[in-house]
C-alpha cells in the first residue's frame, strides 16, 4: 500500500520505518523542518539515535504525491494536529484512510483528536485511532509490542490492522474509538502524577495507588463519554497506563520527576526537550470532567500543580485527606 506518515518525531519515524519493513511504499514527510536537519549521515533520526532507517523508506520535505496515498498516518503532537489536518484538506484521496497515532485532547476545544480530524477532513468512518503501550524507541528496535486499531468501521480497523501487523508489532481491532482515545490522553496525566510522586521520594505503594485510582478516573470519564469498560482493562487502557507511568522512555513521567525534585513547571517541561502531552491534557481533561460533572481528583490535583502553582506535597495531603468512601 501507499502510505504517508505526517509527523517526523520519534513516534512518526518509528511507525514509518515499521510500515516500510512491512513492505509498504511508505513515505515519512517532514513539514516543519527539512529532513536534512533531522537525519544524520548514517541514516538515523536524531530522535531515534542508533536506529538506521530502512532504505526503502522515502523521506520527503513536502506533500508532493500525497494524493495517491491509500493511508495517511498522523503522528504529530496534539497541539499541531489541527494545523497538519488543514494542510491535508483538498490534497488527499476521498477514500484514503486517516490514522490518528497521536495521543491527547485538543486543548482549545476539548475535542478528541479523531473528532478534530473528522471536522477538518470529513467522513469519520474512514478515520482510525492507533494506540497502546508503544514507546517509539522500542518499536523502532523491533521489540515485541501490542497496540489497538480502533475505528467506527470494522473494515477500516481491519485495513489498519493489516497494514501495521508484523511479527514484532501485534495489532488488535476495536470499535470503541472513544475509550481508546480517552485512555491514550488521560494516561499521560497520570504519568506526570506518578513522576511527581517518585520525585518527592514516595514509594511503590504510592505509585500503585496513583496508577490504580488513575485508571478508575480514566474509566469513569471514558464511560461517561460513551466508551466501554472493557477497553480500559486492555492494551489501550491499563497497558498504556503501566508503560507510561513506569518507563524511563516516558516524557510525561520525566516531567513529573523534575517537578517532584523541585523544578518549576516551565523548567521541568523544558528539561524534557520534547512535547509533554500530559501538560496539555491536564487542562483539557480538567475542564471536560468539570463540565460533565465527573469526579477526577488526581487530574484536579495535577491541574492545580501545573497551572495554579499548588505545592505537590500539599496536593498529596489534600488527596489523602478526602472524605472516606468505598473503592468502587
Amino acid at each position: 500500500m501507499k502510505i504517508s506518515v505526517i509527523g517526523s518525531g520519534a513516534w512518526g519515524t518509528a511507525l514509518a520505518a515499521l510500515l516500510a519493513k512491512n513492505g509498504h511504499a511508505a513515505v515519512l514527510r517532514f513539514l516543519s523542518k527539512p529532513h536534512a536537519d533531522v537525519i544524520d549521515s548514517s541514516g538515523a533520526s536524531r530522535y531515534l539515535p542508533g536506529v538506521a532507517l530502512p532504505e526503502r523508506l522515502r523521506l520527503i520535505d513536502s506533500l508532493d504525491g500525497i494524493e495517491d496515498d491509500e493511508i495517511i498516518v498522523i503522528a504529530c503532537p496534539s497541539i499541531s494536529l489541527r494545523g497538519n489536518a488543514e494542510l491535508l484538506r483538498g490534497k488527499i484521496r476521498g477514500d484514503a484512510i486517516i490514522v490518528s497515532a497521536s495521543k491527547g485532547i485538543e486543548r482549545a476545544t476539548g475535542s478528541r483528536l479523531s473528532e478534530v480530524l473528522s471536522a477538518v477532513l470529513g467522513d469519520s468512518g474512514r478515520i482510525a485511532v492507533l494506540s497502546g503501550p508503544s514507546h517509539a524507541e522500542e518499536v523502532a528496535r523491533g521489540i515485541p509490542t501490542g497496540c489497538v486499531a480502533a475505528a467506527r468501521s470494522g473494515v477500516t480497523a481491519r485495513i489498519v490492522q493489516d497494514a501495521f501487523m508484523s511479527s514484532e508489532f501485534r495489532v488488535y481491532t476495536s470499535d470503541d474509538v472513544i475509550g481508546v482515545e480517552l485512555s491514550g490522553a488521560v494516561k499521560n496525566i497520570m504519568a506526570i502524577a506518578v513522576g511527581i510522586s517518585d520525585g518527592l521520594g514516595y514509594g511503590d505503594n504510592t505509585k500503585a495507588m496513583l496508577m490504580t485510582r488513575g485508571l478508575r478516573e480514566i474509566s469513569r470519564l471514558g464511560e461517561d463519554m460513551g466508551g466501554r469498560c472493557e477497553t480500559f482493562s486492555g492494551l489501550a487502557g491499563v497497558g498504556d497506563l503501566i508503560v507510561t507511568c513506569t518507563s524511563a522512555h516516558s516524557r510525561n513521567r520525566r516531567a513529573g520527576l523534575n517537578i517532584g525534585a523541585g523544578m518549576s513547571v516551565d523548567n521541568a517541561m523544558a528539561e524534557v526537550g520534547a512535547v509533554v502531552e500530559g501538560y496539555y491534557a491536564a487542562e483539557a481533561v480538567f475542564k471536560l470532567a468539570y463540565n460533565r460533572d465527573v469526579e477526577t481528583p488526581i487530574t484536579n490535583a495535577l491541574y492545580g500543580i501545573l497551572y495554579d502553582n499548588f505545592d505537590p506535597r500539599e496536593a498529596t495531603i489534600s488527596l489523602m485527606g478526602r472524605d472516606k468512601k468505598s473503592e468502587i
